[in-house]
């Protein structure tokens, strides 16, 4: 649990408690990294949404990844930020983390593929065409904070950056 927020109180906080704001949690890579998700991903879909998206069955997959995974972001990121998490104590926090990060990365890279693929530069209707090509640069970007994410999640699941001797001084403390 090294790389999340929080984990050196996860031990010490006790379930029946009020959740307060992990101000840590945002100033940390994986809030940082969950905010810019939120924002790229809110992007994604609003600038699919305001083309005639309904007429090309490729942006229908492009609009459900990413209003799919913006809304568990959002969700993950409300999680952490209240320390929810800490609540669940039962649930491998990282692990989970770690697997919804890989399985966006690797959506995301077909949606940004189709997305990109289905851009027209010959389409009838310009601001289509510059909404879709701007899409599939917010995608591309989205895809790799989800990438990047993946990384630090795993680096959290397998507890790398610390040691249990650091860790034991700072439960302690």
């Amino acid at each position: 649990m090294a790389g999340l927020p929080g984990a050196a109180r996860a031990r010490s906080a006790s379930p029946g408690s009020p959740p307060a704001l992990d101000g840590s949690f945002l100033r940390s890579p994986l809030g940082g990294l969950m905010g810019a998700q939120a924002v790229l991903g809110l992007l994604v879909w609003s600038l699919i949404a305001a083309t005639t998206y309904h007429l090309h069955a490729a942006y229908g997959w492009v609009m459900f990844v990413s209003l799919f995974f913006w809304i568990l972001t959002v969700l993950f990121f409300v999680t952490y930020l209240l320390q929810l998490h800490q609540k669940f104590y039962m649930i491998p926090w990282p692990l989970v983390l770690m697997i919804y990060n890989a399985v966006a990365t690797v959506l995301y890279i077909t949606a940004f593929v189709t997305c990109a693929a289905a851009v027209q530069p010959t389409s009838w209707r310009q601001w289509d065409y510059n909404r879709r090509a701007a899409a599939s640069f917010f995608a591309c970007l989205t895809m790799i904070t989800y990438g990047v994410s993946t990384f630090f999640s795993f680096r959290a699941w397998k507890g790398l950056g610390s040691n249990a001797a650091t860790s034991q001084v700072t439960d302690h403390a």
